[in-house]
């Protein structure tokens, strides 16, 4: 076990940890809400400092995020456990597991090895994902100082229910985010996620301003989330609190995990919330789990111009020279493009 950072010791052999916005209190031979943070005898530990449990290569495109860096590859990697416990989780094998088992896996691997592994796949970037990075914030965060040396991009895919400690130690390493807006009704949060609304919606609010490129998701699940009013108001939130050039990926939900009672979400319905996000004044709406739905292309917003097409994860520059529009040389915001 390797002794993990961002916590208080208190009374005792009581900690205070301070990664993410849930704050566990842990008393000795506590686990934190995440699985894999434990109090020994008074010290926060990490189970997941050296237990790489996932690694792909994966277009950047995947994260997804569409305005960064397009159409190059991104080293992927995750650990085991999650500070979340979504009913719907994709990667419930990857981030419930310690949690209901406590069992946790994974290749003993160094942030120097990674980074090696990523230049010699010849990536661009690295990416945090799978599982929620916070919860490997000690891992992630010596493999980001190294990326940036060997001239590598870091980015975060995450819920954004980490603490406001968290995101200053990362700040000045991190390049770009996609974050999941779950809900905009915090009794989604609770019920669905077993985390809450207001955290993530000021941590986005702050990553903003911090200057990282940020682009958002939400999974819209049928009979939950998929109202008209939550969709006006999740595009009202993104467009007037991080700008209407934030790329909203409005992705499709399937059935997995402990939410088995309902079907895919429709296709009609998707395009009603990309209608809502047009009409809220944001620029770039994508749809996600459509494959060729006509959303997945980038336009130039002042002439239309297709400047960067794509079918399914694939990229391909069509419009784009130096990051403008090729035809009326309107500039399409993002980072590396």
């Amino acid at each position: 076990m390797h002794t993990a950072k961002l916590w208080v010791k208190k009374d005792g052999d009581l900690v205070w940890c301070r990664l993410c916005s849930h704050f566990c209190r842990l008393e000795s031979g506590d686990y934190g809400k995440c699985g894999v943070r434990v109090n020994q005898e008074g010290v926060l530990k990490t189970l997941v400092y050296d237990r790489v449990a996932a690694i792909n290569v994966d277009p950047i495109e995947k994260k997804p995020l569409f305005h960064f860096q397009p159409g190059t590859r991104s080293f992927s990697l995750g650990t085991m456990g999650c500070n979340f416990s979504c009913a719907f989780c994709q990667n419930d094998s990857l981030s419930q597991t310690p949690k209901t088992t406590g069992r946790i896996s994974g290749e003993l691997l160094s942030p120097e090895q990674l980074v090696n592994m990523a230049k010699s796949r010849q990536c661009f970037s690295i990416s945090y994902t799978y599982s929620e990075p916070t919860v490997f914030f000690e891992l992630m965060l010596e493999t980001c100082v190294k990326a940036k040396k060997e001239g590598l991009t870091n980015v975060l895919v995450s819920n954004g229910f980490m603490s406001r400690e968290c995101l200053r130690e990362l700040r000045p390493l991190v390049d770009g985010i996609n974050v999941d807006l779950k809900s905009y009704q915090n009794d989604f949060y609770q019920t669905y996620c077993g985390g809450s609304l207001k955290p993530v919606l000021a941590n986005l609010k702050t990553i903003k301003e911090m200057g990282w490129w940020l682009e958002v998701t939400t999974l819209l699940v049928p009979g939950l989330n998929d109202s008209q009013q939550e969709m006006k108001n999740l595009a009202g939130f993104i467009c007037r609190e991080l700008g209407p050039e934030t790329p909203w990926h409005i992705s499709r939900f399937h059935p997995c995990y402990k939410m088995l009672d309902r079907g895919s979400t429709a296709v009609a319905t998707l395009e009603k919330a990309l209608q809502a996000g047009k009409e809220a004044g944001l620029v770039y709406v994508y749809l996600g789990n459509v494959p060729g739905h006509v959303s997945e292309s980038t336009l130039c917003p002042v002439c239309g111009q297709e400047v960067l097409s794509r079918s399914g994860f694939s990229t391909r520059i069509t419009g784009l020279r130096e990051g403008k529009c090729s035809k009326c040389g309107a500039e399409i915001a993002g980072y590396g493009m």
